[in-house]
């Protein structure tokens, strides 16, 4: 039996302005130039600069103000001529090259793959062969290596290029590829790129020893890898008969290769995303910490005096315009509203992230006068939440890919935030100084001998943070370092 009843619901949806300040909220400082220009260019009333740069004019002077801009664009602009261009050059790939702007290319050096190509020009090589090469070419990523197995490739130029070719074919084109600059470069896996570096060095060598020396790294790589990668030293010395100065040395020439062979080709524009620009700048002004935000790639915003005054006027005058002129007006309105949401959306946030950033100085207000890392209180997202009262998830987004420049270097800002645990003496402690500790312990280690996870705990809970093994392991993880077999030399 069906019933009808009556239930209400309280459903909290957020708004499109707000969705847009929660997202530029994450945006660092870096990206937000990008967003401001992006918003600049698709609204003609948004415009850099502040207001108080506007001119005072008289009456007079507005007035003549008004007709030439008036000369120079009005509210017609916004509505649409039929006759004025023809419908097929609206549509893609329809202008003519006169009608095009001319691109001026953009140089930024040889990259990897052009690097191989050229290489590849160089050899006489059949029309099927400069084909097959070229795809397998394509096919290497930006480290160097062939990532697609050659059975896969036989299918693919098969189906795409409507070639036939063989495993053997391609792998004897590959074998071209191999004898090509950075050494490294084409192979499959880890193993084989080192094998082909020491295949170069052994081929271009002229000192005995040296050559001596890279064959006994050959040999370790190319029969003894699985025993390299784990070092089980002992076995290679056993197998190879080696004392433990030759292998001390043949594995000072292997650890001396690259193992991304494509790295030193990769785009120098890629190479700029690597800097790092500070959200926030804090100075130790005799003894006062002072926080600004970093404004240098944030431009001022305005609204444009020269759209506000031309829709207060053609709004002035409702009653004589036509449905066309009413339509642009809303158009323009809408544009208007839309720009000073954004600049108010901007203010808000360069004020949350100034908020939430001084509540974080005062929460560790000793590390950032002295900079002393164990001076960093334990501290989680919910204690700024708290002092600031934000939201967790504002907090998160504030925190998230933010950084900031102080007098001892610059720290994302998650680097301040860390649990925390209690001493024997009953002294809660940040996890960065236990890591910190844990560090020294193993940078100190003989390396003859690692420490264990199971001795670091025991050295830990004799400094009194009763720590376990595992909890030492998860820590040890978080600082990328390995296993105390995997630190163990020679």
């Amino acid at each position: 039996m069906l019933k009808q009843r009556l239930q209400q619901k309280l459903i909290q949806k957020l708004s499109p302005q707000q969705i847009q300040l929660i997202k530029l909220l994450e945006v660092p400082t870096i990206q937000l130039e990008q967003r401001i220009k992006k918003e600049i260019e698709e609204n003609p009333v948004l415009e850099e600069g502040r207001d108080d740069e506007e001119e005072t004019y008289d009456d007079q002077n507005q007035e003549d103000d008004y007709e030439t801009n008036d000369d120079e664009f009005s509210i017609e602009d916004y509505i649409p001529d039929d006759d004025e261009l023809p419908s097929y050059k609206l549509a893609a790939n329809n202008y003519s090259s006169d009608d095009r702007k001319t691109e001026i290319p953009y140089s930024s050096g040889t990259s990897f793959h052009e690097h191989i190509e050229q290489q590849l020009g160089l050899r006489i090589l059949t029309e099927k062969q400069q084909v097959l090469a070229e795809y397998i070419i394509g096919n290497i990523d930006e480290d160097g290596y062939l990532r697609r197995d050659i059975e896969s490739i036989v299918n693919d130029v098969a189906f795409s290029q409507n070639i036939i070719t063989t495993e053997k074919e391609l792998l004897d084109i590959l074998e071209i590829i191999h004898d090509f600059d950075p050494p490294g470069v084409g192979a499959r896996d880890l193993q084989e790129s080192l094998v082909l570096q020491l295949k170069h060095k052994i081929k271009t060598s002229t000192n005995e020893i040296d050559n001596i020396m890279y064959r006994l790294s050959f040999k370790i790589i190319k029969n003894h890898f699985n025993e390299f990668t784990k070092k089980h030293y002992e076995k290679i010395t056993q197998k190879l008969n080696l004392s433990d100065d030759d292998l001390r040395d043949a594995v000072d020439i292997i650890l001396h290769l690259n193992p991304k062979p494509g790295s030193a080709y990769s785009n120098p524009l890629n190479r700029n995303s690597q800097h790092i620009t500070p959200d926030f700048v804090i100075e130790n002004v005799d003894g006062e910490l002072i926080l600004s935000l970093n404004s240098k790639n944030v431009p001022d915003l305005r609204i444009s005096r020269t759209y506000s005054t031309m829709l207060e006027s053609y709004q002035q005058n409702k009653a004589n315009n036509t449905r066309q002129q009413k339509e642009a007006i809303s158009f323009v309105k809408q544009k208007l509203d839309s720009a000073k949401w954004f600049i108010d959306a901007i203010k808000q946030r360069q004020n949350t992230l100034m908020h939430t950033m001084d509540a974080i100085i005062q929460y560790q207000q000793e590390y950032f006068t002295e900079g002393d890392e164990t001076r960093l209180r334990p501290m989680i997202l919910k204690d700024i939440a708290e002092k600031t009262n934000l939201d967790i998830s504002t907090i998160s987004r504030v925190v998230n890919s933010k950084y900031i420049q102080t007098h001892f270097g610059i720290f994302p800002l998650k680097y301040f935030f860390s649990e925390g645990m209690q001493t024997d003496s009953g002294e809660e402690v940040s996890t960065r100084e236990i890591k910190k500790i844990l560090q020294e312990c193993i940078d100190n280690e003989s390396k003859k001998k690692p420490l264990t996870d199971e001795k670091l705990a025991e050295i830990l809970q004799e400094k009194g943070y009763q720590i376990a093994r595992r909890t030492v392991a998860k820590y040890r993880e978080q600082l990328n370092i390995p296993v105390a077999r995997m630190r163990k030399e020679l």
